[in-house]
């Protein structure tokens, strides 16, 4: 009976049951209207403001109908309610079925069509007359749940106030006039068996309340005026060639501001435009890359535990705050990466586990569906609508916020049907395999929408194992990746400076071998986050030797880094050797530059960033064999390498020589390939990075004298602890 299932908010065709429909017992036209708690209702004409009279009460719970005999054609119309508490006028949204499904059919269509057509958006309805209606269309994908109904701040939450239309290709639709853009709401779901589940968000919501509510936020995407399309028509080309560094940011730790309570807080979206684009600026790198922005519940997640992929953490702001955040950044040079999750999401009730009573977007088997690392579940990449939810969020952030690259958390648990599974705890392939065929399908579609459709931009895969092909093109077997996270390298060169060096060369070869492999993939070489976490220590604190020894391996560390094959990410605090590793309840500790060797450190950093970027021979041929050549890196007993990193011209080489011992080198003969004359253009050891300033002289005379397997050799003073860039002065 309609009465009940509109008492129990169980509704699921109130197109059909609701509204002005052709009389059924008569002539003419019917109105049936459902307004819980009113107790007198008048429908108007919407147009002329005309009253059409008092309509009858059905049912005392709010159930009223108007019969019009000389009416024949739809029109539409208004109701002015009376309740208990007061009146109010109300466009009813039951008259707005053709808004409601405009489109829908196209919601899985392509990816863009999926953020366009489902979630929450504002607009204008012509009503004829010269008038416009303003309001919302809802759309959310249920396939299996019994019922649905849209609850929210304009009718206090109430399941049996708006029903939602069930459509045949499982969404849910409903057109709200009278609402806009900062109304909160919510999806109150039942399961196939009529169970309430709990409150839902909107997996496609664009913006969302923090703890304890979690409501999402009715968003309008289209105010916000951009004035970055030089900086998108300037970066349009390759990014292998071009110098990429990265400053990898928390956004909720990366500076705090204390209020007149003395309490700390995070830096608004439009505090971290005004106080981290200049100082990314002077540090010279050339991109920020945040930690996932997209809504999170926790916060102790640092965003990697995410329920609103479509929405920009509120804690910092509006949406549009994020966009004026990353549009400054561009207009000052900067480009902007996020990291993001398609890996994995939390069991949050009001999230995406078990959406509509079902396994909707998780794999059902938690063999394949659970992740026993995070406790959290894994997407189920093998069907359509996942697929579609996920795609279309990538080109969402690209669209809508301007992003220039995506970095991809997890890649190898995607990969891998037995990621961190035990034996008998995994469901192999088809092939009987343990490669996830779906999620590769998926992430190599992922990568073909986004170069095919964003050419400015880019993506980069965190990917820790032997995977062949993660940045290759998919036309060659690859994943399509633009770039891949140098795992090994991290792992290797920190474990070899974490050696007291009198021990570093028995351990030469963690030093040397990654460019055994340096042009399998297209590296970026990271000390992320991963690597200064509780428990792992600072960059600082993995450094031996006392305290001098400590920063002075750093720093040597970091020039060779910065000098090694693959583009640059560095974490924030790297940059000013922060002592304590990183707490994101906490600032970095900025501070610590009061001190010379922290402000030294950070000199070292500002220096490396601006040299790598004026110097081709550090990127120009950063993913060819022809841009490296070693000179020497067998020298083991004295822990010392060398190195030309070479570009397209030979007269921009420069030369790379660290010594990873605390004792000075007097006299190292370098093999150098051109005779001539050669300047120090980088030395990890000056008294401006708080070193000895060692003196090794500036400039170099070449001798005929073969050394290294090279006719022209030089002679040098090699400090300790220290990486020096030689480059030939014409």
């Amino acid at each position: 009976m309609l009465i009940q299932q509109l008492q129990q908010a169980r509704c699921v065709n109130p197109f059909e049951e609701l509204g002005l429909k052709p009389d059924p017992d008569g002539k003419g036209m019917l109105l049936r209207v459902w307004l819980p708690n009113a107790v007198k209702v008048v429908a108007k004409e919407l147009s002329t403001d005309k009253s059409l009279g008092e309509m009858t009460v059905v049912h005392e719970d709010g159930l009223f109908e108007l019969a019009m005999p000389r009416r024949k054609k739809f029109f539409f119309y208004k109701l002015d309610v009376t309740t208990d508490s007061g009146e109010y006028t109300n466009v009813y949204p039951y008259q707005f079925q053709e808004v409601a499904y405009a489109e829908i059919g196209e919601a899985y269509s392509t990816p863009e069509a999926h953020y366009n057509r489902m979630g929450a958006h504002p607009m204008d309805i012509d009503v004829g007359g010269g008038k416009s209606v303003h309001g919302v269309r809802f759309a959310v994908y249920a396939p299996n749940a019994s019922s649905v109904s849209l609850i929210g701040e304009f009718n206090y939450w109430d399941g049996r106030c708006h029903p939602m239309q069930q459509t045949t290709n499982g969404c849910w639709v409903l057109f709200v006039p009278e609402i806009d853009a900062g109304y909160k709401y919510k999806y109150e779901i039942k399961d196939p068996l009529g169970n309430r589940l709990p409150h839902k968000a909107d997996p496609v919501g664009f913006y969302a309340e923090q703890y304890p509510s979690h409501s999402s936020v009715v968003y309008d995407h289209d105010a916000y005026q951009w004035n970055d399309q030089q900086w998108i028509e300037d970066n349009l080309d390759d990014k292998r060639f071009r110098p990429l560094s990265i400053y990898e940011v928390h956004l909720g730790s990366w500076r705090q501001k204390v209020e007149a309570d003395g309490r700390a807080r995070s830096l608004t979206y439009r505090e971290l435009a005004e106080y981290l684009i200049p100082y990314v600026k002077d540090m010279g790198f050339t991109h920020i890359e945040v930690l996932p922005v997209s809504e999170h519940p926790f916060s102790g997640s640092w965003g990697y535990q995410p329920v609103g992929l479509f929405a920009p953490t509120s804690r910092f702001g509006t949406p549009d705050d994020f966009k004026y955040l990353v549009d400054q950044c561009h207009q000052n040079g900067i480009g902007v990466i996020v990291d993001w999750v398609p890996a994995h999401f939390p069991e949050d009730s009001h999230g995406l586990a078990r959406f509509d009573g079902t396994h909707l977007y998780e794999y059902a088997d938690p063999r394949k569906g659970w992740h026993p690392d995070w406790n959290s579940c894994i997407y189920d990449f093998g069907r359509d609508h996942v697929r579609q939810f996920l795609i279309s969020n990538a080109l969402f952030w690209l669209e809508k916020f301007h992003v220039d690259g995506l970095r991809v958390d997890a890649v190898a648990s995607m990969l891998y049907l037995d990621y961190s599974r035990n034996a008998g705890e995994w469901i192999p392939n088809v092939d009987g395999g343990n490669h996830n065929y779906e999620a590769i399908s998926l992430l190599k579609w992922f990568n073909e929408e986004v170069y095919k459709k964003y050419p400015h931009a880019m993506t980069l895969a965190e990917e820790s194992t032997a995977f062949a092909g993660v940045s290759r093109p998919t036309f060659e077997g690859g994943l399509g990746f633009g770039f891949k996270w140098n795992m090994g390298w991290m792992h290797d060169s920190l474990h070899y400076i974490s050696k007291d060096p009198a021990y570093r060369k028995y351990h030469h070869g963690e030093l040397t071998f990654s460019m055994v492999y340096a042009y399998d993939e297209n590296f970026v070489l990271p000390l992320s986050h991963d690597e200064v976490v509780h428990g792992k220590g600072s960059i600082l604190r993995k450094m031996p030797g006392d305290e001098w020894q400590a920063a002075a391996n750093m720093r040597a560390y970091m020039a060779f880094m910065y000098a090694h094959p693959g583009k640059k990410l560095n974490f924030m605090g790297n940059e000013l050797g922060q002592a304590e590793e990183w707490n994101h309840d906490s600032s970095v500790q900025w501070h610590l530059l009061d001190y010379p060797k922290h402000s030294g450190i950070q000199n070292l950093f500002r220096d490396l960033n601006h040299a790598y970027r004026d110097t081709p021979a550090m990127y120009e041929l950063d993913t060819s064999h022809e841009g490296f050549e070693w000179v020497d890196h067998e020298d083991a007993d004295n822990s010392i390498v060398s190195f030309i990193r070479k570009a397209k011209s030979i007269d921009e080489d420069v030369i790379v020589i660290s010594n990873f011992t605390p004792i000075p080198r007097d006299g190292y003969r370098l093999g150098v390939n051109l005779p001539g004359r050669y300047q120090v253009i980088v030395n990890s050891d000056s008294e401006y990075y708080w070193g000895s300033n060692y003196d090794c002289g500036e400039f170099f005379e070449t001798e005929e004298m073969p050394w290294h397997g090279r006719e022209q050799s030089l002679m040098i003073n090699l400090p300790a602890l220290s990486t020096l860039y030689l480059k030939r002065v014409k």
